[in-house]
């Protein structure tokens, strides 16, 4: 076991991932002889040189262009866009190709790329740089989409996504970056597209991905107090979507409340409403729930504590279940 950051965790799963296949190729803006703007990528260029950690051009569509062709070549790109706003110029190659090739050649063609993005708030960042688009891409059939939330999970996930064939969109929570765990480098993880129940409960499921599953662990932690037991899971894949974790907890407690940062309007969260009522119709006590950001675009650094969910909303929430 050792402690590790989130960040650095993400370093030592890429690490290993370019130990075990010289095919695999980093890429992205100031990945390299900068490490990064977070510094996920310290030290990998100084190693591995510059053919295989590249800096790139200020060019989102033309990184992931770039990826597409290496990876029809043979190669594993990793692409980095350094902040989650700024994936949308790449969005036509993403959507367009990276996601619809592979079917499009009805599978004679991999396209074994993973597209890392740093996402969310809570860092006090300018405009374009706080942004949640993970719905833009879970809704891109074709494409797998993941979230990590804590150190453990980074370092297995991002190489697991590595070694996946399929197309990879990686959301990392920037505002956890900087969270502590102990990570056991030689234990496997769990497969990619399964959820964890990282603390069970009976009273109310609780259901976060990314930067807001360690938001909804503070609440369920300050709801004992209030005698309330409630279970977390962290659904850790979007796309595709580990429904059974979710329809054994539901049927169990009867009440199921989702947190996400992006807005509630059409949020992830709706996709994750729908299925439980589906799957769960006799077992519900009260409605599923959402908590998120507001339909505004994202606000100035000065706002964004208001903006976030955080424990007093999540809690709020709680109540209003049992209000049924």
């Amino acid at each position: 076991m050792t402690t590790l950051t989130l960040a650095k965790a993400l370093n030592e799963g890429l690490r290993r991932s370019m130990e075990d296949d010289a095919k695999v190729l980093l890429m992205g803006e100031d990945v390299g002889k900068l490490g990064g703007v977070f510094r996920v990528t310290d030290g990998l260029q100084k190693d591995f040189g510059e053919d295989r950690v590249i800096d790139t051009p200020l060019a989102e569509s033309g990184i992931i262009g770039t990826a597409i062709g290496l990876a029809l070549r043979g190669y594993r790109p990793i692409c980095e866009i350094q902040f989650d706003g700024f994936v949308f110029p790449a969005a036509d190659q993403i959507i367009t190709q990276l996601a619809k090739m592979p079917l499009r050649s009805l599978g004679t063609l991999k396209l074994p790329v993973v597209v890392r993005i740093p996402c969310g708030g809570g860092i006090g960042a300018v405009e374009h740089h706080s942004e949640s688009p993970e719905v833009y891409f879970t809704h891109t059939a074709g494409l797998r989409v993941v979230a990590c939330s804590n150190p453990a999970d980074a370092y297995t996930m991002i190489q697991d996504a590595v070694r996946c064939d399929d197309p990879i969109i990686f959301f990392e929570p920037k505002r956890r970056y900087w969270d502590k765990a102990e990570v056991d480098l030689a234990a496997p993880g769990l497969p990619l597209d399964r959820a964890r129940v990282v603390r069970p409960g009976r009273d109310v499921t609780l259901v976060a991905y990314g930067p807001m599953v360690k938001t909804c662990l503070e609440a369920a932690s300050a709801a004992e107090e209030d005698g309330r037991d409630i279970e977390v899971i962290d659904l850790r894949s979007l796309n595709p979507l580990d429904a059974e974790v979710l329809t054994e907890s539901v049927t169990r407690t009867g009440r199921c409340v989702v947190v996400h940062e992006a807005p509630v309007f059409t949020g992830f969260g709706a996709e994750i409403a729908a299925r439980v009522t589906e799957r769960c119709f006799y077992h519900l006590e009260a409605p599923v729930l959402r908590v998120g950001g507001f339909s505004t675009p994202y606000p100035p650094s000065r706002l964004e504590e208001h903006y976030l969910p955080d424990l007093d909303r999540v809690l709020d929430a709680v109540d209003r279940s049992f209000a049924y």
